[in-house]
């Protein structure tokens, strides 16, 4: 499979603010290793292989063990999860996959019974970001693993 066409080169100011939008949000109130989560599970929901290449080896880099990221995807019955990331994963969940009735007030409380509000905004900030990512990546059928030199993801040694 090619890609279809070359978006960075195609719209570079474009492609800059959203890189830029997506370096700003690592500078937030969430660990890195909650949006590594994040990251994952709305790409694994999107079904974005480029993404979940990209953010599983970036994962690994930061020093996420491998069982972890084996059970992002059946989150709710495995205990490898903190209850703070248990919310993220939620909220990841709930705004990746809207629904007509919105999110609701019980998750929202569930959340914030874990993440300040300032983390909830900052989280939902990451969301959006991996969301515009995976549907870029998706339509134009960025090839998994092409990018991984230039963002240095070789150095996770998965292959």
């Amino acid at each position: 499979m090619t890609q279809r066409l070359n978006y960075a080169q195609l719209s570079p100011e474009l492609f800059k603010a959203l890189m830029g939008f997506s370096n700003e949000i690592k500078k937030s109130s969430i660990e890195q290793s909650i949006l590594d989560l994040v990251d994952i599970r709305a790409s694994q929901i999107n079904g974005c292989t480029f993404c979940l290449d990209m953010h599983s080896k970036e994962a690994t880099i930061h020093g996420e063990r491998p069982l972890r990221l084996y059970h992002i995807a059946a989150w709710r019955e495995s205990t490898l999860f903190s209850p703070r990331e248990r919310a993220a994963l939620a909220w990841t969940e709930a705004l990746t996959k809207l629904s007509d009735s919105g999110v609701s007030d019980e998750l929202y409380e569930k959340v914030r019974g874990q993440l300040s509000e300032k983390e909830v905004s900052d989280l939902t900030f990451q969301i959006m970001a991996i969301n515009a990512w995976n549907r870029i990546s998706i339509s134009v059928r960025a090839v998994p693993g092409s990018a991984d030199s230039a963002f240095g993801l070789d150095k996770a040694g998965l292959e």
